[in-house]
């Protein structure tokens, strides 16, 4: 029998609201506030939410358990399986001393705090953004600057920070493109509408990524540099968006701010080196967890200056590059995750009503599994969409064409070619798990209250309360998707929970549904830095364990105040002129 979602149980959008906040509430209090460990505050905000779902919008106690063991599925493959892996990575590097090599590398294109930050956080954190996804660019970066000497909070903050402007653009536009299907509307136009806000905080994030790290002053004295990395972003991700897609935006983009700011930093120096790497106005002398891994001189074989040891430190990130951007791209995933469908009856291929050749599920490479409890026995229904709508529930564990199968293998070439022996992979790899359990813990409790709230319309409650805001919705609909985000820890799935929403209010206020739903991925993109999944990326790949909490606290500002504005120019962009002639089909 088909249960229908109840948006307010106690015909009262006041309690219904608050009650629907409760494990959002809950999970942030006890990280923020009462110095919880992660994964115990997700899983009690898990606990609240289930026994808010079931008793108070009640939803059957099975659907309610299935849709949390989706989640939990789905935090398993793709995230945690992407952290697992980058981990095992990184500790291979460190532990022969290539890690140190390439350290020193980065160091000799600049010893400025402020001009590494700019290349690695925010551009080289950007292209993994773009490749992949899914917590990849935070424990990239994070793993590269604890390494460079930031101190944890640095490094794990300021990652989190830069990762924002790319986001609706990550893994080769995931976001937009699943944007347009939930919505219905054309997937170019919504790519031109993000590509018509995003650019201006490509711009900004820069500037407040080193003055978050080293205040005004610090920034000011190497504003040349900022205004480099951020405009030579912006112009080619607003020009990649609108004339050619959403795939390839930030990829691009990604390539070309390196390469303009690489090049400018060979003509020009700032006045004043900036060689402390903590946080200005805190002492941060916090220890970083030592089972994470062990800190080993260089050994000979990446010894000294040669380009010959670089070459053989950056080896194993370049392998990663490549790995990365294959297993991105949707023709690989095509040719692994899915087969020619064959009439059982005739032996012959399928064909669609236009005669091309219809494909399946893989069976071996994208097994898939259904989870018939709650697949379509779910029903959304108005206002939060049009019409009542069944809710799917299909996993399908595409273990090959994961990303983090990618940078497993891209994990196991380099490891050979570094010198190690299978059963030094093999040693060090349940080493690595035993590591992250409690980030695999975590980001599946995440998953898993992020699915429950979803399934049980707790999520579309608080959307609901957004959406009453009349002429502030540009603001509060933009906010809407920074919910989403924190709440999920994806801006894809923030476009699935939210995206219908956009539309159908943005259509009953007057509004422009393509302006309303890029708000929704843009606004979401700030709200990637609270998101406890990606908090827990940032404090394992800085091996920064039980401090999750303080990275909140510190990150959470700079999250509200960078929403509000993305806020605030699609406001501008709702009802003021020149901005409202930037909205596509204006």
């Amino acid at each position: 029998m088909v249960w229908q979602q109840i948006y307010d149980p106690f015909n009262n959008p006041v309690i219904s609201t608050l009650l629907a906040a409760v494990p959002v509430v809950v999970m942030l209090a006890a990280l923020a506030f009462f110095h919880v460990k992660a994964h115990l505050a997700a899983i009690l905000a898990l606990v609240s939410a289930l026994v808010i779902a079931i008793f108070a919008f009640g939803m059957p106690a099975n659907m309610a358990g299935s849709a949390a063991l989706y989640g939990a599925a789905n935090g398993l493959l793709p995230i945690g399986w992407i952290v697992l892996n980058i981990i095992f990575l990184h500790r291979l590097t460190t532990e022969n001393g290539s890690f140190k090599v390439l350290q020193d590398s980065l160091a000799r294109i600049t010893d400025d705090r402020r001009l590494q930050l700019l290349l690695i956080a925010f551009c080289f954190g950007a292209f993994f953004e773009g490749a992949a996804g899914f917590g990849t660019p935070v424990a990239v970066t994070g793993a590269i600057l604890i390494g460079l000497g930031f101190s944890p909070l640095a490094a794990s903050g300021l990652a989190l920070i830069a990762n924002t402007a790319p986001v609706a653009f990550g893994a080769l536009g995931t976001p937009i493109i699943t944007l347009a299907k939930v919505t219905g509307l054309d997937e170019m136009e919504l790519s031109m509408m993000v590509g018509r806000q995003l650019p201006f905080f490509s711009v900004i994030v820069p500037f407040w990524l080193i003055w978050a790290f080293a205040g005004w002053r610090k920034m000011m004295e190497i504003w040349p540099a900022i205004v480099v990395t951020g405009v030579s972003f912006a112009v080619p991700q607003f020009i990649v968006s609108n004339y050619h897609g959403p795939m390839l935006v930030d990829v691009i983009a990604a390539l070309i701010s390196m390469a303009c700011l690489t090049g400018f930093l060979k003509v020009w120096k700032p006045a004043t080196v900036h060689t402390s790497a903590a946080l200005t106005g805190r002492v941060d002398d916090s220890k970083i967890d030592d089972e994470y891994a062990s800190k080993p001189e260089p050994t000979a074989a990446f010894s000294g200056d040669s380009k010959k040891a670089v070459m053989r430190a950056w080896m194993p990130w370049i392998i990663l590059t490549i790995f990365v951007f294959a297993w991105g791209t949707q023709g690989f995933k095509n040719s692994f995750d899915t087969r020619a469908a064959i009439d059982p009856a005739t032996s012959a291929a399928k064909l669609d009503p236009q005669g091309k050749p219809l494909r399946e599920a893989n069976p071996v490479f994208a097994p898939v599994l259904t989870f018939t409890t709650i697949h379509q026995q779910i029903e959304k229904v108005p206002p939060v969409v049009p019409a009542p709508k069944v809710e799917e529930a299909v996993y399908k564990f595409t273990w090959f064409t994961a990303t983090g199968s990618g940078i497993l293998l891209a994990a196991i070439v380099g490891g050979l070619l570094m010198g190690y022996s299978i059963p030094q992979l093999i040693k060090q790899y349940l080493r690595t798990i035993w590591v992250v359990r409690y980030s695999l813990i975590t980001i599946t409790a995440m998953l898993a209250l992020g699915f429950l709230t979803r399934y049980s319309g707790l999520d579309a409650t608080m959307g609901l309360a957004f959406a009453a805001t009349g002429i502030f919705y540009p603001m509060f609909g933009t906010l809407l998707g920074w919910l989403g985000v924190a709440l999920t820890g994806s801006d894809t799935a923030s476009n699935v929970l939210f995206g219908g929403l956009q539309r159908v209010t943005s259509e009953q206020l007057g509004l422009s549904p393509v302006l309303m739903a890029a708000a929704n991925s843009s606004g979401g993109v700030m709200g990637k830095m609270v998101d406890a999944q990606s908090i827990v990326v940032a404090s394992t790949a800085t091996r920064w364990y039980g401090h999750e909490g303080e990275i909140l606290r510190y990150v959470f500002f700079h999250s509200i105040v960078l929403a509000v504005l993305v806020g605030g120019l699609v406001t501008l962009q709702a009802y003021v002129a020149p901005f409202s002639h930037m909205v596509v089909g204006h």
